[in-house]
């Protein structure tokens, strides 16, 4: 109906995993309702937010009574309720599906969390989990160790990881190489061509911009 309210929250911005369900929504085409919370902030720790999600994380996806986090699983959600023949994000053929979850699990767990994330506590936010350069560099050497199974499959002449068609597993993709290449690992070639193509998506750049932290409130001026 003309005027009605979207039925789609979404909580969270600035981090590379709000960036991938602000990715979907765009792609999908869908109106939703950004709440620009931030981590680390406190925000993520009120007691309606906690309500939410008691996990306190971010991103958080509110559809009508039905509340889903973590990036992955928003998208997939996304994909199989409102995606169309022509945009959704995941296969429906099972052995397709059954590859693009593969794909979904390594990039998550490989690439993200037992690398990029490490790196990130102990770079970024030593300040809280501790100063650990050893660990940092492991961890950027695992990367491009696990990176090696992404360079044979994109070898083989490949647009996509899965199949004929952009999935969500290159959504994962794009914003771990994007984040490794910011963080000075080596990324071979023809992943930063993929990137490149991938980064050329109308939706990628929308999401770029939504997912930017809100500006300050301007603060009033009074004359002398």
């Amino acid at each position: 109906m003309a005027g009605q309210q979207p039925r789609l929250h979404l909580w969270g911005v600035t981090t590379s995993r709000t960036l991938r369900a602000v990715w979907a929504l765009h792609e999908l085409s869908l109106d939703y309702v950004p709440h620009p919370i931030l981590p680390r902030t406190g925000e993520t720790k009120t007691d309606e937010f906690t309500r939410i999600n008691p996990r306190q994380k971010i991103p958080v996806l509110q559809d009508g009574d039905f509340t889903i986090a973590e990036s992955p699983a928003i998208i997939a959600y996304l994909s199989d309720t409102y995606g169309t023949d022509d945009n959704r994000l995941v296969p429906n053929d099972a052995r397709l599906r059954a590859t693009w979850l593969e794909w979904c699990f390594h990039i998550a767990m490989e690439l993200d969390a037992t690398s990029l994330y490490v790196m990130r506590r102990h770079r970024d936010l030593k300040h809280i989990y501790g100063d650990a350069p050893i660990a940092v560099e492991s961890a950027s050497q695992y990367f491009e160790t696990q990176l090696r199974h992404v360079v044979h499959a994109l070898g083989d002449g490949r647009r996509y990881l899965v199949g004929e068609r952009f999935t969500s597993a290159d959504m994962l993709l794009t914003t771990c190489l994007v984040w490794a290449i910011n963080y000075g690992v080596p990324v071979p070639p023809i992943c930063h061509d993929y990137v490149a193509r991938i980064a050329a998506r109308p939706a990628y750049q929308e999401a770029l911009r939504a997912n930017l932290a809100p500006p300050p409130p301007a603060t009033e001026k009074h004359d002398a």
